[in-house]
């Protein structure tokens, strides 16, 4: 997830907020540093500040459609009569929040965008006893609600989406820590193996030597 915000005290509030939901953020404080992001990464959604400095809010979301990457735009403005956000809208985004926001609202409006985006995953991932709602944020596994946090959850959810298929620990890095994180980090090794422990035997994660980590049948 990108947050291009121009205010440093908003942009690390949502930052920091989003975070403890278990979310990967990267924050841009101008247009010129959102667009380097973006042409780095493909993110799920981008919480656009409409009035960037540099390059203009309205010309970032533009090259964000224009792209193709499948990105969902959530579009931020001071203003907020009917005809600002028939403007927002209209350039391509995908939805529109007026400051000031709740931030729970926020966080929800950003979960039903990253539900939408360009892969489309099923709204409760399974696999084998395992069983996971994204939207009520909620795991179990043969009906025992796992307790977990944050970022087991997040995590959880990744190798889920992709089931049968094998996960890097670079792209673990990438979508559930941020670009804060250190590449050299043991973090992911870290929050699997606590992982495994919430989830008991027999084992359902499998490392795949060179490779990453796989859920499902060994």
């Amino acid at each position: 997830m990108l947050v291009a915000e121009d205010f440093e005290v908003l942009a690390k509030a949502i930052a920091t907020g989003l975070r403890r939901e278990g979310m990967a953020v990267d924050v841009a404080l101008d247009g010129e540093d959102a667009l380097e992001f973006l042409a780095m990464t493909r993110y799920d959604v981008v919480v656009l500040d409409r009035d960037l400095p540099g390059t203009h809010g309205d010309e970032v979301c533009r090259r964000i459609v224009a792209g193709g990457s499948g990105s969902r735009v959530l579009m931020l403005t001071a203003a907020s009569t009917v005809a600002d956000r028939v403007d927002g809208l209209g350039l391509g985004a995908d939805d529109y929040l007026p400051k000031p926001f709740d931030f729970a609202e926020l966080v929800a409006r950003i979960r039903a965008l990253a539900r939408r985006s360009v892969v489309m995953v099923p709204p409760v991932l399974e696999s084998g006893e395992l069983s996971l709602d994204p939207g009520r944020r909620v795991a179990f596994r043969a009906g025992r609600r796992l307790d977990l946090s944050p970022k087991e959850f997040a995590v959880l959810e990744c190798l889920l989406a992709r089931a049968g298929h094998v996960v890097s620990a670079e792209e673990l890095l990438e979508r559930v820590w941020d670009s804060e994180a250190d590449p050299f980090t043991t973090a992911v090794k870290t929050v699997i193996r606590r992982l495994r422990l919430r989830l008991g035997d027999p084992p359902v994660i499998h490392t795949v030597r060179e490779g990453g980590y796989r859920i499902g049948d060994a």
